[in-house]
């Protein structure tokens, strides 16, 4: 179907969805390296007119990538909720805007949006997102809760949790505890302990998992771990009777792109029922951990839909959370700005897109984190990163990153520091998971208003962590 409208004069066309989503889109410079963005202003305010009068049953029947070629379309659809659908099947996607809106200025608006979350296609959520300012996408996800559960409980009003990333260059189990040491005492790892390992070897996996494990079960620590391996190799791991908690895998939009990172949905599938059925959890049994990022399946060569036009990579970005909600996961996020200026330029692409992957990833029912992040080569810094902190802690953002000094050293790129998260929590009022909160409270590192107090390393309960076995 082609689409058009006239602004000041001039009419615009746009061949069909895929084109008119992708031009609808704010700037940002993946997209015009796939060679889908907007000319003008001009041209993305004609085709946010264009795409805003568009009936949201539209989406059901003229399709971003063709099923027949894709398992995420066929997931997308098969999944559908039409009932959840039907509360706002008469709308536009200008009106699912205002809807949207009006929901989360009023009254208790969480069941409700809980309710049609399911009825809504990850492309509906793409899009309305585009029609969207900043303030919008902040308002609707503050008014919408996911509640997740393992060892801690995550999503509740009022919190911010942190991932705990230990990450050492040589995967040295005395660096990694050290960092894990840091992070604990500054309250940080709520949400999860996981580690990127340099190193994909099963021997040294299981020899982190093994670090992790102890040193939760030594101090009763109610969180879980992660080593943030590829789903085989956790599959072959959880065989060998070591000891996972949360199965990780990074996912993308497309079929193609998956492919890319060597999965399939069926070996999704799997391992969310090898992971289930080890019962590890004890206030919840979501046990997937998912990864994505805008640009990942461009970067795979994968992001061509109908007609071979390419979709545009926020597009493709809430398609990937759709995979995601198919396995009840307890974590996802974004890794907002870790792939670089080719797909997000600077600060402020970056700053939208966090944005925006976190309104679609939770109206879709998803337990969204941010990684507030860019890369050493990105137009952005750390002020940058303090800001959409700050927005996405307004915004009820689950989890965010936390890392010695905001500086990986493993991975090379910049995120945020466990006193950046101390900030956000003391700012805006938020507090870390009840469970883990209890934690910190029984060994006497919590103020009287709640907040992480400043101990001596050499003096605190966990004193014994931080040195080499």
């Amino acid at each position: 179907m082609r689409y058009q409208q006239t602004l000041h004069g001039r009419t615009y066309g746009f061949d069909g969805l895929v084109d008119l989503l992708a031009k609808a889109t704010p700037m940002r410079s993946g997209d015009v390296l796939a060679g889908c963005a907007a000319h003008s202003d001009a041209e993305r305010a004609a085709a946010r007119w264009a795409l805003a009068d568009v009936p949201l049953p539209t989406f059901l029947t003229e399709h971003v990538v063709p099923p027949e070629a894709d398992d995420v379309t066929r997931l997308i659809l098969d999944s559908h909720d039409a009932q959840a659908f039907s509360e706002v099947s008469h709308l536009t996607v200008g009106g699912l805007r205002e809807w949207l809106l009006g929901v989360a200025s009023g009254p208790d608006p969480a069941p409700t949006l809980r309710r049609v979350g399911p009825g809504l296609t990850p492309e509906m959520v793409a899009a309305v997102s585009k029609l969207m300012r900043n303030q919008d996408l902040i308002a609707v996800a503050a008014a919408t809760e996911v509640v997740t559960g393992f060892r801690t409980t995550l999503g509740l009003p009022g919190r911010l949790s942190t991932r705990l990333q230990p990450n050492h260059p040589t995967d040295d189990p005395a660096g990694v505890a050290a960092v894990v040491l840091d992070g604990l005492l500054m309250g940080s790892g709520d949400a999860v302990i996981g580690i990127n390992p340099a190193s994909d070897d099963p021997r040294t996996v299981a020899r982190l998992l093994t670090l992790l494990d102890d040193v939760r079960v030594r101090y009763e620590i109610p969180t879980q771990s992660c080593v943030l391996t590829h789903v085989t190799t956790t599959l072959d791991l959880i065989a060998a009777g070591h000891p996972v908690d949360l199965v990780f895998q990074s996912i993308a939009g497309t079929q193609g792109a998956n492919a890319g990172f060597g999965v399939e949905l069926a070996m999704l599938a799997e391992a969310h029922d090898a992971a289930r059925g080890l019962g590890r959890g004890t206030v919840g049994d979501n046990a997937m951990y998912f990864e994505t990022g805008q640009g990942s399946a461009l970067s795979a060569g994968a992001h061509l839909g109908t007609d071979g036009r390419p979709v545009d990579q926020q597009t493709l970005e809430a398609r990937a959370y759709g995979v995601a909600r198919a396995f009840d996961p307890f974590l996802v996020n974004t890794v907002v700005g870790f792939i670089g200026p080719e797909y997000l330029y600077d600060g402020k692409q970056i700053a939208r897109a966090g944005l925006e992957d976190h309104f679609c990833g939770k109206l879709l029912g998803l337990p969204m984190g941010v990684d507030v992040c860019y890369t050493n080569h990105a137009e952005a810094d750390q002020d940058d990163m303090d800001t959409l902190l700050t927005l996405l802690g307004v915004a009820g953002c689950t989890f965010v990153i936390a890392v010695p000094g905001a500086d990986d050293v493993m991975l090379g790129y910049q995120s945020t520091s466990f006193h950046d998260a101390l900030y956000a929590r003391q700012v805006l009022g938020k507090r870390a998971a009840p469970e883990f909160e209890a934690w910190l409270a029984g060994l006497g590192l919590l103020d009287g208003d709640g907040g992480v107090r400043t101990v001596d390393p050499a003096t605190s309960p966990l004193r014994a962590l931080g040195r080499p076995a």
